[in-house]
């Protein structure tokens, strides 16, 4: 990248990657960008570039790369998938193009996340970067209330979690995109984000009507509720950590012993053993029942199997 004067914009974006990956490097002393050919990814991208060129800081000299995904799910993929290469090789990233199948359905934006996030975390270990911001942790947080979630979906995203690192959950959408202008990159524009088959695309929409109606700040504010849910949830999940959930009984004296927040927790962990990321809070509740409100119920069906109480313990009885 040519060197010259910082915007005041790009140079926000490049102390903030500084800030937050610069503490990671020393588990894991290599970036990997996760790069769509978005403004925020794009941006992203630059930022760590020029952290690395141009600065003194925790970036210096370091090894970074830029992977893009091409999910094959709109016609032309390939070709934005080349030109966001293209861009992050101007900006002197080494790039590679990656294509993942990803299965239609119902759950096609789940499964595209996990063919994603499989692709980015493949090969040498690496600190994956990614380019969420703070919009997008706002419309999380509303998406989790809408779905009448827990505090541990109402938390959002971390800044970091094992080698995943968002640099950029403090920057609004509009800087990423002033910062592509600044540098003279050329994001895409994804369609899917303007898609009303999506519930995310639908509410990003509506944003500013939010933001009109209740005043200025909408997204900080709720960046700010996840920052405390976050906290809080991390707190109660310690508190759980201990009672283990691998064996197929759960003695209902410790459960009772439990504060029922702490007590839902190890539940849920309990019964992701069958069904994954398929329980539900109400699955949760209905088995928790059992402890607290037993008389005598009959087996209560959660994914992959079956709950039943027997004298003083919780079973665990696998799908045949």
């Amino acid at each position: 990248m040519a060197r010259r004067a910082l915007t005041p914009t790009c140079l926000r974006l490049v102390q903030c990657v500084e800030r937050v990956v610069g503490p990671a490097l020393t588990d894991l002393p290599a970036c990997r960008i996760g790069l769509s050919g978005g403004a925020d990814s794009l941006a992203l991208t630059a930022a760590v570039a020029w952290a690395r060129d141009h600065r003194r800081g925790p970036l210096a000299g370091i090894t970074v790369s830029a992977r893009v995904v091409d999910h094959g799910l709109q016609a032309g993929s390939a070709a934005v998938a080349a030109t966001a290469a293209r861009q992050a090789e101007s900006l002197g990233v080494a790039a590679a193009v990656v294509r993942v199948a990803v299965g239609a359905g119902p759950g096609l934006e789940a499964a595209a996340r996990t063919a994603r996030y499989a692709a980015l975390t493949a090969g040498p270990p690496a600190l994956v970067l990614l380019g969420h911001t703070l919009d997008d942790q706002a419309e999380t947080v509303l998406l989790g209330l809408a779905r009448g979630s827990g505090t541990r979906s109402l938390a959002g995203m971390p800044a970091r979690r094992d080698c995943l690192v968002r640099p950029f959950l403090s920057v609004r959408r509009t800087d990423t995109e002033q910062a592509c202008r600044d540098w003279g990159l050329t994001p895409w524009s994804d369609p899917a984000n303007a898609d009303p088959a999506y519930a995310r695309s639908r509410l990003r929409a509506a944003m500013g009507t939010l933001e009109a109606t209740l005043g200025p700040g909408l997204a900080e504010g709720l960046a700010r509720t996840a920052d405390v849910c976050r906290a809080d949830a991390d707190y109660l999940d310690a508190l759980a950590l201990p009672v283990a959930t691998s064996q197929p009984t759960l003695p209902v004296d410790d459960l009772l012993a439990l504060a029922p927040p702490v007590r839902h927790r190890v539940v849920l962990r309990w019964l992701r053993e069958l069904g994954d990321d398929a329980v539900t809070q109400a699955h949760v509740l209905a088995v928790a029942a059992l402890v607290t409100d037993w008389h005598g119920q009959t087996a209560i069906t959660v994914p992959g199997g079956q709950v039943i109480r027997v004298g003083g313990s919780l079973h665990r009885v696998p799908r045949a």
